[in-house]
């Protein structure tokens, strides 16, 4: 259950993916953690989101960026309560940064009922990818979990 929940951060996802195994194919297991994520409640939702942190920026990012990127942070917070969460699948990790600042101040001017069903999206598309991604890297789940 401990992989599950790095991957979303509800307990409701979790148990629901741990529910449905055996799971035939990796397409599966990955269509099924999408569609776990559509049912989450909106608590269900809150205390996922509440678990998220912002990722910090590349060693390598100017000083200026890294101010930059932190107050952005700072200012969707407020306005929405909590970590701005985004799947950066596809993006190259040059472009992250930039990809991350026009993504917040994007989203920055959504009303707070728009930007939740945005942050949900972003959510399942993390869960999704962080689940891949513990496959690709040859982790197996116990019996227990899958």
């Amino acid at each position: 259950m401990e992989l599950l929940l790095s991957c979303c951060h509800s307990p409701r996802w979790a148990e629901r993916m741990a529910a449905h195994r055996p799971y035939p194919t990796t397409d599966a297991l990955l269509a099924a953690a999408e569609e776990a994520g559509y049912d989450l409640a909106g608590p269900d939702l809150d205390e996922a989101l509440a678990a998220e942190c912002p990722a910090p920026p590349h060693p390598d990012a100017p000083p200026a960026a890294r101010t930059a990127l932190r107050a952005a942070h700072a200012a969707y917070e407020s306005r929405f309560g909590h970590a701005f969460v985004i799947s950066l699948e596809g993006v190259r990790p040059g472009e992250r940064l930039d990809a991350v600042l026009a993504a917040i101040r994007s989203r920055l001017g959504n009303e707070p009922d728009e930007e939740r069903a945005v942050a949900a999206d972003e959510l399942r598309r993390l869960a999704r990818s962080r689940l891949a991604f513990a496959l690709a890297r040859g982790l197996t789940f116990p019996r227990a979990d899958l």
